[in-house]
């Protein structure tokens, strides 16, 4: 059978396996535990090492309940003590259930592991157990052969204690790990399962072999991991005679792994992963893990394609498509090839296969290319081996020397080489080489400059043929003096460049730009640059304020005319004005600058008409002279005569003016003259431009217009900026002086920058008549004023104007120091005392010899005298003078009649010589600079009261409201506020929360004396000290308030209730401190505490034994878990209250009569055959009586009975003397309350008189106390208590007292005639005692006679000769007893009876109580006594 089995294996799987060719297919699920026993192991099992005990719960008592594990052999039938893990695997043997793993007993941490030779696929697993299931345990994966693992799920009874951080259930992903809490209950005990399924079936899947899925069903390895054991709280005991950890420990019945060979759906059947003998035996159903693979796919888990199969890439199979791997196609010239991913996606997910190693000449993916310089013949099949042939291409022209197209053989040329064979240049190339990887240069002739031809170039030699302003090999440039080929839309444009600011007329042809001259910009060089400026023709002007006179004429004279700029008139001038010169007087100007040699033309600016004579001559001695007249109707004039004047020469021009001889002679006989000026004449610039230009220049009167200073047309001005660039070499720095302009800029043709206001000159360099002070603002106006000045020009620098002789200012605008009344200043009148006063009022200022006044007319407080009769002013004695520094009056007067002085003292000074302090004043007057000054006392202090604050020091000696300092600046040590607004309060702390030594007794507390937070202890908190601190708790200590310390483990935080100190602790766990176990629980609190589920109604407190965890039943209540009444009680839980002793008797005769009903009724069924018939009447009363008594034998149930009303009517006196000892009992209730009440008023007087004594604070609170004290007497108490005075001699007094002792010595107190409330509760005592005796003895009469009528009854009912006559009269007797009719009546008899006797059951307490409460007296008598004999404080 073995060898038949073996050799379905070695069957070819296409002959075993199911069709896999249209869709995915699977192998068969299984038991992976299956024939893997010894790759299962478990980390503990009882009995490894020897034999161990273990016992199991749940057994009956007379059954075995412990057990041996012996596992050093394995389990067969004769060795059933042994437990290994191979146990677990599923063999489905009829006594299974004698075969199972057991774990060490007590070991919570158990690891099942198994591990498997290949990735297998996971389905689910399932654990059945023998022993309770885990309290906790997880299951864990590997893929790696166990190197990592992952947690599948976590399973517990309490998922958040055990395992806090996991989530609990449901998942809200497929592969989200959660805690599972079904299967760790204590039901069942035993055969329990623990179910684990790799996939959640409430999720959808749609692809199974996705990543996150193949995740979580594919694994190499299985690790269940046991962590806590269920125990029954039991082991927290320490028992003496067993263990109880022997009864916990881990079993488990079967361990089934369901999953199958992981093959990708390329499979349906598995083999062993290693090679298996022939003689090696497999255990049936095992499930083995390498794949059978289809599909062309190999691989333990068909997880790649076959050799030579890769044209298509690996995927698992699927439902709808089985992806099988593709043999490559190497057209015979390959075995090998591998998968690319690039190659399949550039195929568009045709073929993604690539041959290895092409022969035959082959390249390319599938073998299909020639090699380089090889060609697919085109006769011949791609599969031939001779197919490639060689290229015929010219190296010249062609990519690496003659490389061809692989498939059509045509040659690949380079970029500009054309042709079949690559042997010749493109259209538009020229000069095919081999050096050049192109194989051609491209033609760049440009093509604005050269002509249009069938070739662009020559393709030898590449020359091209240019256009006429056009030069160069390329044709792309341009003939000097034009430029722009290629750069603009236009072939070529001229140079264009200025005639003055370009060097010469040719410019770059590239961007027109000519060569410019210094400072001059732009592409013609026809502007100056930012800076700099250009000149006009009148440029080289000489101002005539500037020149010097000619004194031709005796008595000759300049005066210069300056001229104020306004906005309403237009600026007609040059420099600040003009010259007015006499007839007959000359001007010389100097001339020293100009910038080249040329022809000048001689200008003059003036007003008014004259004939003049020039005469010019240089240091030379060269001399020149002519005449020009000066119109009235021009102001300007220009000399025809052109002078050349020469660089670098200084010329002095002298100019005469004088009168024409035909003049009017009433006219006037001078002229103003504004400037002389020299103009270069553009004809003799050489070279500078053409003669049209210059005809341009005289037809427009371009020098006329512009010596007369008038708008130029563009013409005049491009010639003028011209003509200046050349004579002076470029453009000129403009100049413009930083403090009067508003810029470093001027205009471009002139140089005129923007000057500031009232600033004047080309460079801004000056201020304009009648101004001053030039700066960074420009200059200031004059304005003098015309009332105090003499003329309206000022000095420019200092802006001064001329005065008149008493007037002064820089305006001349108010009187000079010693005068007043501007404009008709006159001199101050002070009465010699001042020299100066006040310029408009005459007011004298800086009087002197202690004087004051408008005219120093009097004297200065702290003298006297008269200033105005010429007597000097003298100081005053306060009580010294007042730079003394101990002056300390306003002033002093002197009486008119006795010449005596009289000091007005300031305010807090006092005395004739106000040398003393006022009262609430201070201050040490015989050091000087003091005085007197207001005590600083912050309205605490009356300062009206002399005696308020120390007159030298200013210390405040009375203060008020609770305050003190020197300034009563705090409250009082015991007080607490703002000193400062007179709300200074008493400390209120809390001396039992307050620091001993702040608090003292007899004196007010210590508190911070603004905020009022008192001194606290350790613990304690609040302004008043009067909580305990969070954590801390008992205020009412003797040390403040002490630590909670709640066990940390146990509670919730340590916190506490302040005022118990009870800590809130866990559920579990109880005490003040949380360091036991809680209410209904017991254990060790350090490992464990269980609940003892008493029922809390029924309990006593605790509710069960905290070691045994037993349930402490109260009395009247009975059970394991204290849930019923015990006999004897209602059985109406929770309340189970106590039946009267009676009710036992009665439940005894009622089972009694029961029993009699049981015989009765086989007596009747004895002798119903012998009736005669005169005997049917008295069957029918039996068996009435026999129903009655049915009813009465089921008459009590579970209520109580009570035979008190039956004992009651048979003896009614003793009803009657129960009630009377309840009457006196009542009485006596009354006479120990009202002792009651009188003890509780010597316990408050004795409080009072203790808090007094601890508050004797003065010899007045003593005194009252004493006599207080004293009127204390012990003749009340001893009333009240004893029944008498203790005024009384104790040998009179009957009820003794508090210092009347017995025979025995001991205190007599009472007696039979007394009604103290000793006396009285002492025979109260004694009355109850006799009540209870009687009781007692009326009890046991009652019980003797009901046995011995019970007795009779049972004798006379089990007699065999009784007649049946007797039997009816017995049973009627019996149905004659006055029972109570239903169980509510029962119940109610009891309630009443109850009640009369709880007085009774309860005096014994009140007697202890009123017992302590005497002594209590006793002792309160005794401490009066010592008080009233103490001596007082």
């Amino acid at each position: 059978m073995v060898s038949l089995f073996l050799l379905l294996w070695l069957v070819p799987g296409a002959f075993l396996q199911e069709d896999c060719s249209v869709n995915s297919c699977h192998p068969e699920l299984g038991d992976l535990m299956v024939g893997r026993a010894n790759r299962l192991s478990a980390s503990s099992t009882c009995g490894l090492n020897g034999p161990q005990n273990y016992c199991i719960l749940g057994y009956l008592e007379d059954e075995k309940k412990c057990f041996i594990c012996d596992s050093r052999q394995s389990y067969h039938l004769y060795n059933q003590e042994s437990h290994r893990i191979e146990n677990v695997i599923t063999t489905f043997d009829p006594e299974r259930k004698t075969k199972w793993w057991q774990s060490e007993n007590g070991v919570h941490e158990v690891t099942i592991q198994l591990d498997l030779e290949a990735l297998f696929q996971f389905s689910h697993l399932v654990l059945t157990f023998k022993s309770f299931r885990p309290a906790a345990m997880l299951v864990e994966r590997s893929k790696d052969y166990g190197q990592t693992w992952k947690v599948f799920r976590y399973f517990a009874e309490d998922c958040a204690f055990h395992f806090p951080w996991v989530s609990l259930g449901p998942a809200k992903r497929i592969d989200e790990v959660i805690c599972d809490d079904r299967y760790s209950s204590l039901e069942p005990s035993t055969e329990g399962e623990v179910v684990l399924k790799a996939l959640d079936p409430s999720f959808n899947i749609d692809d199974p072999y996705t990543p996150h899925i193949q995740e979580q069903i594919t694994l190499t390895n299985l690790r269940v991991k046991f962590t806590r054991l269920i125990t029954l709280g039991d082991t927290l005991l320490q028992r003496k005679k067993r263990s109880p950890q022997v009864k916990y420990y881990y079993a488990l019945y079967e361990m089934v792994v369901r999953g199958s060979c992981f093959c990708h759906g390329h499979a349906s059947m598995c083999m062993p992963v290693d090679e298996i003998r022939g003689d090696v035996f497999i255990e049936p159903g095992m499930i083995h893990g390498r794949c059978v693979c289809q599909h062309n796919t190999v691989g333990t888990n068909c997880e790649r394609c076959q050799e030579f199969y890769n044209d298509a890439p690996w995927r698992p199979s699927s439902q709808t498509h089985p992806h099988v791997c593709r043999r490559c196609n190497c057209h015979g010239h390959s075995e090998t090839c591998h998968f690319d991913m690039a190659q399949y996606q550039a195929s568009g997910g045709v073929s993604g296969g690539v041959c290895d190693n092409c022969r035959h000449d082959r390249v390319g993916p599938h073998c299909e290319l020639c090699r380089p310089y090889l060609y697919q013949d085109p006769r011949l099949s791609l599969d031939d081996p001779q197919g490639c042939i060689p290229c015929d291409c010219d190296a010249t022209g062609s990519l690496e020397n003659g490389l061809c197209d692989p498939v059509s053989g045509r040659c690949v040329c380079k970029e500009n080489v054309g042709g079949e064979r690559c042997d010749r240049c493109k259209f538009g190339f020229y000069g095919l080489s081999q050096e050049d990887p192109t194989g051609c240069q491209r033609c760049t002739c440009n093509f604005l400059g050269s002509v249009l031809t069938p070739y662009p170039c020559d393709q030898q030699t590449g020359q091209c043929v240019c256009q006429s302003l056009a030069v160069g090999p390329l044709c792309d440039e341009c003939r000097p003096g034009y430029w722009g080929l290629g750069n603009t839309v236009y072939p070529c444009s001229p140079c264009n460049c200025d005639h003055g600011g370009a060097y010469s007329d040719t410019c770059s042809s590239v961007d027109g730009q000519c060569q410019c001259r210094p400072n001059m910009v732009n592409r013609r060089c026809s502007d100056p640059a930012p800076g700099y400026f250009l000149a006009g023709l009148d440029f080289y002007l000489y101002e005539a304020e500037n020149a010097t006179s000619l004194p031709l004429a005796p008595g000759s004279a300049l005066q210069i005319v300056p001229r104020e700029r306004t906005t309403d008139m237009p600026v007609t001038w040059t420099g600040p004005g003009f010259v007015r010169v006499l007839d007959g007087v000359g001007l010389r100007f100097t001339v020293d600058n100009l910038p080249e040699s040329l022809d000048y033309q001689l200008v003059i600016r003036y007003e008014q008409e004259v004939r003049v004579t020039m005469a010019m001559k240089n240091n030379l001695k060269h001399k020149w002279k002519c005449t020009l007249a000066l119109p009235g109707a021009a102001r300007v004039a220009i000399m025809d005569t052109r002078v050349c004047l020469n660089a670098g020469a200084r010329y002095y021009v002298d100019i005469t003016f004088r009168k024409q001889s035909n003049f009017n002679p009433h006219s006037s006989s001078h002229i103003l003259i504004d400037s002389m000026g020299l103009i270069p004449t553009i004809e003799s610039v050489q070279d500078f431009c053409s003669q049209s230009e210059v005809d341009q220049f005289q037809r427009f009167r371009c020098f006329e217009l512009d010596s007369e200073q008038r708008i130029l047309p563009d013409v005049c001005e491009g010639l003028i900026r011209s003509l200046s660039a050349r004579i002076h070499n470029g453009a000129m720095v403009c100049r413009c002086n930083l403090q009067g302009s508003h810029g470093p800029s001027c205009s471009k043709l002139g140089g005129r920058c923007d000057c500031k206001p009232n600033v004047i000159g080309r460079c801004c360099d000056s201020c304009a008549p009648l101004t001053y002070g030039f700066g960074p603002s420009g200059c200031a106006p004059c304005d003098c004023d015309p009332r105090g000045a003499i003329a309206e020009l000022c000095d420019q620098v200092r802006g001064q104007c001329p005065c008149r002789r008493e007037v002064g200012g820089r305006r001349c605008d108010q009187c000079l120091p010693g005068y007043f009344g501007f404009p008709l200043c006159r001199p101050c009148e002070c009465n010699s005392l001042a020299e100066l006063c006040d310029q408009h009022t005459g007011v004298c200022r800086d009087c002197r010899k202690h004087s004051t006044g408008d005219n120093c007319e009097r004297c200065l407080d702290g003298y006297f005298g008269d200033p105005a009769s010429r007597e000097p002013c003298k100081p005053c004695l306060c009580p010294d003078t007042q730079s003394s520094g101990r002056f300390f009056a306003r002033t002093c007067n002197r009486d008119s009649r006795s010449g005596s002085l009289t000091c007005d003292c300031l305010t807090g000074h006092t005395g004739a010589r106000c040398d003393a302090c006022a009262a609430g004043f201070y201050g040490q007057l015989t050091r000087p600079g003091d005085g007197c000054r207001v005590c600083v006392c912050n309205d605490n202090a009356d300062l009206a009261d002399p005696d308020a604050c120390d007159s030298v020091t200013g210390e405040c000696l009375r203060c008020r409201h609770n305050t003190h300092g020197a300034h009563c600046q705090n409250c009082k040590p015991g007080y607490y506020g703002n000193a400062l607004s007179q709300d200074c309060r008493e400390c209120s702390c809390d001396r039992r929360g307050t620091e001993v030594a702040q608090c003292p007794l007899g004196s007010r507390c210590f508190c911070d004396s603004l905020t009022g937070q008192c001194p606290c202890r350790s613990g304690v908190v609040g302004v008043l000290c009067d909580e305990c601190a969070d954590g801390f708790w008992n205020l009412q200590g003797g040390s403040g308030c002490q630590p909670c310390q709640c066990d940390p483990a146990n509670s919730l935080s340590n916190h506490c209730d302040k005022v118990t100190g009870q800590c809130q602790c866990r559920a579990e766990f109880g005490g003040r401190r949380c360091d036991g176990c809680g209410e209904n629980h017991f254990g060790n609190p350090d490992l464990q505490c269980v609940s003892c589920d008493c029922n809390m109604d029924g309990t006593d407190r605790p509710a069960c034994d905290p070691f045994t965890g037993e349930c402490l039943c109260r009395v009247g209540v009975m059970g394991i878990f204290c849930d019923e009444c015990a006999p004897g009680y209602d059985q109406a839980f929770p309340a189970c209250t106590p039946c009267h002793p009676c009710a036992l008797l009665v439940a005894n005769e009622v089972h009694d009569v029961h029993l009699d009903v049981q015989r009765m009724r086989t007596l009747v069924s004895r002798h119903s055959g012998q009736l005669k018939p005169e005997d049917g009447g008295r069957l029918r009363r039996m068996l009435e009586m026999q129903s009655k008594l049915d009813s009465l034998a089921n008459l009590t149930g579970n209520s109580c009975l009570t035979c008190l009303d039956i004992y009651f009517d048979v003896y009614p006196e003793i009803l009657e003397k129960i009630r009377k000892h309840h009457a006196d009992f009542l009485t006596d209730q009354k006479q120990v309350k009202e002792a009651e009440r009188a003890l509780e008023d010597s316990m408050d007087t004795r409080q009072e008189i203790k808090n007094r004594l601890a508050n004797c604070n003065s010899l007045e609170e003593m005194e009252q106390l004493e006599n207080k004290v004293k009127a204390l007497s012990v003749v009340n108490l001893n009333e009240k208590i004893c029944g008498a005075s203790s005024d009384d001699d104790c040998s009179k007094s009957e009820c003794g007292g508090a210092l009347c002792p017995d025979r025995f010595g001991e205190r007599a107190c009472g007696g039979p005639t007394c009604d103290g409330s000793v006396p009285i509760s002492q025979n109260a005592t004694e009355i109850a005692e006799q009540g209870t005796n009687k009781i007692f003895i009326l009890m046991s009469n009652l019980l003797e006679s009901k046995m011995k009528a019970l007795v009779g009854l049972m004798s006379l009912l089990t007699g065999d000769m009784v007649a049946p006559g007797d039997i009816e009269k017995v049973a009627k007797a019996v149905l004659d007893i006055q029972l109570p009719g239903s169980p509510g009546d029962v119940r109610s008899l009891v309630q009443n009876i109850r009640g009369a006797l709880d007085n009774f059951t309860k005096f014994d307490v009140d007697l202890k109580n009123l017992e302590d409460q005497t002594k209590v007296a006793h002792e309160l008598r005794d401490k009066a006594m010592e008080v009233r004999l103490k001596p007082v404080c």
